[in-house]
């Protein structure tokens, strides 16, 4: 490549090898560890190995009957793909979802689709006139009480190079509740069924709502004095309805801090219509493609993740899955995670009101701080020198009092 042959290692990054988790390799202990607590993956500081180990395991264990899983960009030698034909080899009853109008991999799509088939493979394509674009795998397993169902919910593809290079956090989990209506969404798909969610929010059906109720909720709590605090990271804000409703919790007292690489319609510190609102973009090594909403909810923080942006397309005309993360090691890592993305004074930019972008200096003598490489550094086990709030003792008053100067 052009990249490897030039000879210059001051333009380039230092090497990087994604975490391994440690967890055990037979299926008995494998499964029972899940069952104990949920598992959060965020990729790339921790390897993609670990979702497809999940899925192997399947493979490998007797016990496990079945496996569903949701294909959008899988990309050329997908191991995910291979695991499933296996699996059905086996005998297993294997259900895939494949999408076959996912952008750039309509053509790779329709390969694997007619593979797996030939496989035996239950192939499904979704909804007519919708892009299914939620990250699901769901196993069901016998288990020495009962049958028992296994999922792994994500804001990110299957897929194993792009896990390499774009950041996502992914959940995998044998809670009932979520599993149940992960089940749900797989019978939408597949049996066109109605279906009522209670945990999941899941488009086109419940999630534009679900998130309006939030921010509306975060009003109320302004207005009655308690704390109100809206952090939400995306890959792009367009929707004119989230934009009116982030409008009036600003003018209501709400503190909005948005996370969004790409395309944002609102505008950000307008008098008297968003002065509380600031909008942070970090563009760096890796692609931010995680998708994490956070609520201060009056004192009693609510954490989501997964497949939407704040975008027509994906509130209205698409099948997504957002999920509520209740683990209480993987809620203060997600939110360690937003505190690092709005002290970022190295890759951040911050929107202005006429729209344009301004970095952010650290300030004379302080050391500039790199959101990504903070995570490497965690992941590698690293310590880090900054000081970050807690979940527990956030107040929801807001982080965008940044006094760093701008350049």
């Amino acid at each position: 490549t052009i990249y490897g042959e030039v000879q210059r290692p001051d333009l380039k990054c230092d090497t990087f090898s994604p975490a391994e988790r440690d967890l055990p390799k037979d299926p008995e202990p494998y499964f029972e560890m899940i069952r104990t607590a949920d598992i959060l993956l965020h990729h790339p500081y921790e390897s993609f190995n670990t979702v497809i180990d999940f899925i192997r395991m399947a493979v490998v264990d007797p016990q496990v009957l079945a496996i569903k899983q949701t294909l959008y960009r899988t990309g050329e030698d997908s191991q995910v793909v291979e695991a499933l034909i296996e699996a059905s080899e086996q005998g297993k009853e294997v259900t895939a979802l494949v999408e076959l109008k996912a952008r750039f991999d309509e053509a790779s799509n329709i390969e694997w689709a007619r593979q797996l088939e030939e496989c035996g493979v239950h192939v499904v394509y979704g909804l007519l006139g919708m892009v299914t674009h939620c990250k699901l795998s769901m196993l069901v397993r016998r288990d020495e009480d009962r049958l028992r169902r296994y999922a792994h919910l994500g804001t990110g593809n299957y897929n194993q190079k792009t896990a390499r290079l774009y950041t996502d956090f992914g959940l995998i989990t044998a809670r009932y509740e979520f599993t149940a209506e992960v089940a749900e969404v797989f019978n939408l798909l597949t049996a066109r069924s109605e279906e009522t969610f209670q945990k999941l929010l899941v488009a086109p059906t419940t999630l534009m709502n679900g998130m309006l109720r939030r921010i509306e909720r975060e009003i109320e709590n302004a207005e009655s004095g308690l704390p109100a605090q809206i952090i939400a990271k995306m890959n792009g804000l367009v929707d004119s309805e989230i934009i009116h409703a982030l409008y009036r919790a600003s003018m209501a007292g709400v503190e909005v801090d948005l996370i969004v690489r790409g395309i944002c319609s609102l505008r950000p510190g307008l008098l008297g219509i968003s002065e509380r609102i600031r909008v942070y973009s970090l563009i760096g090594r890796f692609l931010e493609h995680s998708r994490v909403y956070y609520f201060a909810n009056g004192g009693n923080p609510e954490i989501l993740a997964g497949s939407a942006d704040w975008m027509r397309r994906n509130l209205r005309s698409r099948v997504e899955v957002v999920f509520p993360v209740e683990d209480k090691e993987a809620r203060a890592r997600i939110y360690q995670h937003l505190q690092l993305c709005l002290r970022d004074t190295v890759k951040c930019r911050i929107l202005q009101a006429d729209g344009t972008y301004i970095r952010l200096d650290p300030g004379v003598g302080e050391p500039g701080l790199c959101m990504q490489d903070a995570q490497m550094a965690i992941a590698q086990g690293r310590e880090i020198d900054i000081s970050l709030p807690s979940l527990s003792a956030d107040t929801g008053g807001g982080l965008g009092r940044r006094t760093h100067a701008a350049r």
